[in-house]
């Protein structure tokens, strides 16, 4: 920790090993300009590239017409109507610049450009666009915007400079947005200053403070400025900011409020000022009702999908260690009832037994977890890594006692510890994913763990699950976690 005087007294900044200090002012701007450039040329470039292919597939391949001279000027079409909607302008505002947030309004685009080839009549294809061919065109578009888009901003995120964040706020604001910064894998951010704000300033304080972080910008090459709760978020420090490096820098606001209600709000603005509208905390009767119908289908879809899966599984546990195929354990389901939860057994039989004798190697905060666990087997060793073991968990999902995707099913024990309103994360059934397994189960403590199931409830939609389960799907390819 470093500490500088600036202006009437001690600033602390968080200062990185080998940090650079430019004399040149304004030196991240050129920075930001550049990569908000190679974000939307990129994303541009994806836009044409997916419609490009679409109707070459669907139109050409599958339906053996030929392209007429307007289908030079629709990828540009394309691209105007994404710029309209605010495609390529998002990612200049966020930290986590991600694509599956974008889906709803990609159905719209390519729904909507496939309309407008079908009403062109001739000027795209040359020849009869028939129903058959604008599905194989609209599914083949929408893939693609999806799965390039996905990949643009990959590269973009590898051809360009790590963003580079200053935060200002207090002590355990910042140390929370540090964190999340280390442990998120989808953000190249780094924190490189930190400016404490008193609890109570003084006017004096308050008016020195946008030229402090006016410096610090200069100083530290900062391209983002993050402002936390407290003196911080005051409109005359926004409107400083906004004005440095002729709008070059970003900011972004965590609000106090977002500690309690996180996305489960709804803006709403009267005459100026701004609303935060709470969403209810309970599912209607037709939520769960969605909820529960695309479990039925999903569990059933998964078993049938993995069945020859399961049978080999099944087989090799059996082979290799002495018990049962199947492990199972009481775990606290809806409303707190306990039900049995199945998995395939990874480790030996008996092995809860073994696990007082092992506490003092826990490694995880509020729950067990070891990362070499000497009582996991062979054959365990690869189903967890491959998260196989979790499978039969369709079963219980199918029998009602589990959701595809909900808070975490807590052993009883570890369940007795969550008080207070934390308990709300009970109100639906838990599920085999959630926002816990994509960051990593292992990696969270669980009063995170708890916040992020109360956050889920209080926000459920159909697509939020269909998001964590494409999500999951990428966190159990790459492996991350066991």
């Amino acid at each position: 920790m470093e500490r500088v005087g600036v202006g009437g007294g001690l600033t602390s900044l968080i200062a990185q090993p080998g940090l650079a200090h430019h004399s040149q002012p304004w030196y991240g701007g050129a920075v930001i300009q550049r990569r908000e450039t190679i974000f939307r040329r990129l994303l541009g470039v994806s836009d044409a590239l997916a419609l490009s292919l679409a109707i070459a597939i669907g139109a050409l391949l599958f339906g053996g017409d030929t392209v007429a001279p307007g289908a030079i000027a629709a990828p540009l079409l394309l691209i105007l109507i994404a710029k309209a909607m605010g495609l390529y302008d998002r990612d200049a505002h966020l930290l986590h610049k991600t694509t599956l947030d974008e889906v709803p309004r990609l159905l719209g685009l390519s729904t909507g450009a496939v309309l407008l080839i079908w009403l062109a009549d001739g000027l795209v294809v040359a020849g009869e666009f028939d129903r058959p061919q604008a599905v194989v065109t609209w599914a083949v578009l929408f893939t693609g915007l999806i799965g390039l888009r996905a990949l643009a901003r990959f590269l973009a995120l590898r051809s360009t400079p790590i963003e580079r964040c200053l935060f200002v706020g207090d002590e355990r604001s910042a140390e929370e947005f540090r964190e999340k910064l280390a442990t998120s894998h989808a953000v190249r951010a780094e924190l490189v200053g930190w400016l404490p704000t008193s609890a109570e300033p003084t006017p004096e304080e308050e008016a020195l403070l946008p030229d402090r972080v006016r410096n610090l910008i200069a100083q530290r090459d900062v391209h983002r400025v993050v402002l936390g709760p407290g003196p911080g978020t005051r409109e005359s420090l926004l409107d400083a900011i906004r004005r440095i490096q002729g709008h070059q820098v970003r900011v972004s606001v965590l609000p106090d409020v977002s500690r309690v209600v996180n996305s489960s709000v709804e803006l709403d603005r009267l005459n100026g000022i701004t609303l935060l509208g709470l969403r209810r905390f309970d599912m209607t009767l037709s939520s769960r009702l969605i909820k529960r119908s695309f479990d039925i289908a999903g569990s059933a879809l998964g078993l049938t999908l993995t069945a020859p899966l399961l049978a080999v599984t099944a087989i090799a546990i059996k082979l290799d260690t002495p018990g049962p195929v199947l492990f199972r354990q009481r775990r606290a389901g809806r409303h707190g009832e306990p039900f049995e939860m199945l998995k395939f057994r990874s480790m030996v039989d008996g092995a809860d037994e073994q696990k007082e004798a092992l506490r003092h190697l826990n490694e995880a905060d509020g729950v067990f977890k070891i990362a070499d666990d000497p009582r996991i087997t062979r054959v365990g060793k690869v189903i967890r890594a491959l998260h196989i073991d979790e499978l039969p968990q369709l079963v219980n999902v199918l029998r009602g006692e589990m959701s595809l995707v909900g808070p975490r099913p807590l052993p009883l024990d570890e369940d007795r510890r969550i008080q207070g309103w934390h308990r709300r994360r009970l109100d639906l059934r838990p599920g085999i994913t959630g926002p816990w397994q994509v960051l990593g189960s292992a990696r969270i403590p669980v009063r995170e763990m708890v916040k992020l199931d109360y956050q889920y409830v209080a926000h459920w939609s159909l697509w939020n699950d269909i998001r964590i389960l494409l999500l999951t799907v990428g966190h159990v390819a790459r492996r991350r976690g066991q």
